[in-house]
């Protein structure tokens, strides 16, 4: 019997456990609760069991490499408004095609959970707190993320990175949103 259905949802679970983990230090408690339900949905639960790369990596790219794009992810990014790509529009100006618009700031530190709680589940014990903003600057390039947005979650990753864990959570919440209120 294929167990994959059992060890992806350990592996989502583990994931938005993380994510909520990292929200709730940071006072974004809604979002903690709330972070990637869709991925329980059977547009996305289904196709993570068939797609199961041994919580290595994301069963999107497996489905992505075997059919040419990733159903699962197209419904996620959709839904979930802490990934870039839920952001991106047609421009305002005529030279404009697609652009990156501006994040409200709750999602993108939203996103910077959830990038370091990727990151933890798929290092598992290798981890180390450079992970997120490495996986970030590999694809840097091709984002199509507004300025500001950028600018944030670049400032934040690097922070991460060079100053750890603690002293970034309290940044967050006693220079970002403390400043917000």
């Amino acid at each position: 019997m294929n167990r994959n259905w059992w060890y992806h949802l350990k592996t989502i679970n583990h994931h938005k456990m993380l994510v909520m983990k990292h929200c709730f230090k940071i006072g974004l408690y809604k979002q903690g609760l709330l972070h990637d339900l869709s991925k329980y949905t059977p547009a996305e639960f289904l196709t993570g069991v068939k797609y199961y790369q041994d919580g290595k990596r994301s069963p999107n790219n497996a489905e992505r490499e075997a059919t040419g794009c990733s159903t699962a992810w197209l419904h996620h990014k959709g839904r979930n408004k802490h990934h870039l790509e839920y952001w991106i529009d047609y421009g305002l100006s005529k030279d404009d095609t697609m652009v990156g618009c501006r994040m409200p700031i709750k999602y993108v530190l939203e996103m910077f959970c959830d990038r370091v709680a990727a990151s933890k589940n798929y290092n598992k014990g290798t981890y180390t707190d450079a992970d997120p903003y490495l996986y970030y600057a590999k694809s840097r390039e091709h984002y199509l993320i507004h300025e500001e947005t950028r600018e944030l979650l670049e400032r934040l990753l690097i922070m991460l990175k060079d100053r750890g864990e603690e002293e970034t959570f309290r940044y967050i919440r006693m220079e970002i949103l403390n400043k917000k209120k």
